[in-house]
């Protein structure tokens, strides 16, 4: 990093590179003494001086010249200082705030003048030396001292000053031997020659930030394939963090209360066959004892040529916290408890992140709770169960079960899901 002399001790681009490499406090004051608070204005529209903690306390006029030249112009430190803020900042949005500020600048109550808009590729050559990537750059101009050490070079360089003294003709040779005088007429015709300190640093500084524009395509070309072979060895799998792209399979949360009538033994029956079946029934397909279940459904409106994997389990106390964006329904009986270890414990907030089932006997009333949480929450009612009734009475079960999945459906595609890519992130 560069030091500051005598002659270079208030440079702002110095100044100002080397407390951003210290970390030092950098802050916009109205009034070259920035120990009174009331003085300390971080609006780059109203202070007049930009107040320096490290390498030195200083304060300098906001509107003083700087070494760095856009159009052949020296730009001012207002402007500079601005273009560091919004280093991070689209171009768009950093033309925005250009705008902005020279507004607040001509107000009433502002500093006056304007900050001048730098160019993209100025811009990014200045924060570049800003940041110290770079120790060298086309606009900016070199410091005093860095042209009188090429000036001294160059002396050295042509002989004036130092250099290594070349042999002459003569009667003395390179041993103090007498030599022949054709051999001092060679001596003679040597190229005089400078010394170390001349051949290193040349006659004056080498500018070498065009490689830099050179290597620019290359380099985001490069990182352009990175971050496409990224993309490819990215994962929705959790547990499986090399495992190819692939959509990650849905979650349908079951309530684990008794007094539901569509539990882990009964609901994967249900939502394939469209038949109600009491969850202590023989004939329920599932295990009581089973915690997790899968079930396929072609959603055409998401993928047409694949069905879709569903993961029905009654508990999320196995879920990382990625899962919770995988949730598409919760089938609920209406009593809040089932929540208090989801994500969101609030109905009326869970509710908001996915959607809401429940399923009761036809004729009775959905409890108050229920009708309370809003629309939500589907609900929707089955025939109530006769063990000695034949299977054809329960044909309205088919259209329960339809309804059920229409309204999964209609979720899955407000969340973004789509044939090769999971939901957006909530």
């Amino acid at each position: 990093m560069a030091t500051l002399d005598a002659g270079d001790m208030h440079d702002p681009l110095l100044l100002l590179k080397q407390s951003i490499a210290a970390g030092g406090s950098i802050i916009p004051t109205t009034t070259a003494d920035a120990s009174s608070a009331s003085a300390v204005d971080l609006s780059l529209a109203k202070a007049t001086f930009l107040h320096f903690s490290s390498p030195a306390q200083v304060s300098i006029p906001l509107t003083t010249p700087t070494r760095f030249f856009s159009s052949d112009k020296p730009v001012d430190l207002r402007s500079i200082f601005f273009a560091w803020e919004k280093r991070e900042t689209a171009i768009p949005e950093y033309n925005g705030a250009a705008q902005e500020l020279n507004a607040e600048l001509t107000a009433d109550d502002g500093a006056g003048g304007q900050v001048q808009n730098l160019a993209f590729v100025e811009r990014l050559d200045l924060i570049t030396w800003l940041e110290g990537a770079s120790e060298e750059s086309e606009y900016i101009k070199p410091l005093a001292s860095d042209t009188s050490s090429a000036a001294a070079s160059a002396q050295v360089a042509s002989g004036v000053k130092g250099g290594i003294v070349p042999v002459t003709s003569g009667a003395q040779g390179r041993s103090g031997k007498t030599i022949d005088p054709r051999l001092a007429e060679i001596y003679n015709g040597e190229r005089r020659m400078g010394d170390r300190n001349s051949v290193l640093r040349g006659i004056k500084p080498t500018d070498f930030s065009h490689v830099r524009k050179l290597a620019a395509p290359f380099n985001a070309r490069k990182a352009a394939q990175a971050a496409a072979a990224a993309s490819v060895n990215n994962t929705t799998l959790a547990h499986n963090p090399k495992a190819p792209v692939r959509r990650p399979d849905p979650i349908i949360l079951l309530s684990p209360s008794a007094s539901s009538l569509l539990r882990l033994s009964n609901i994967k029956a249900f939502l394939e066959n469209g038949m109600y079946v009491p969850p202590e029934s023989v004939s329920a397909s599932s295990s009581s004892s089973s915690t997790l279940l899968h079930t396929q459904r072609l959603i055409t409106s998401i993928d047409a040529t694949r069905p879709i994997r569903f993961i029905l389990v009654d508990t999320p106390e196995q879920f990382k916290p990625e899962y919770w964006n995988r949730v598409v329904a919760v089938f609920t009986t209406g009593q809040a408890w089932q929540f208090k270890t989801y994500k969101w414990q609030q109905p009326t907030e869970l509710f908001k992140h996915t959607l809401g089932i429940y399923v009761g006997w036809r004729g009775d009333n959905p409890p108050d709770t229920v009708r309370g949480w809003g629309r939500g929450v589907f609900s929707t009612q089955v025939d109530k169960y006769s063990a000695g009734a034949p299977p054809a009475s329960r044909w309205r079960d088919r259209e329960v079960v339809e309804s059920i999945w229409k309204g999964i459906e209609d979720h899955m595609r407000q969340k973004g899901w789509r044939r090769d890519s999971g939901p957006m992130s909530i």
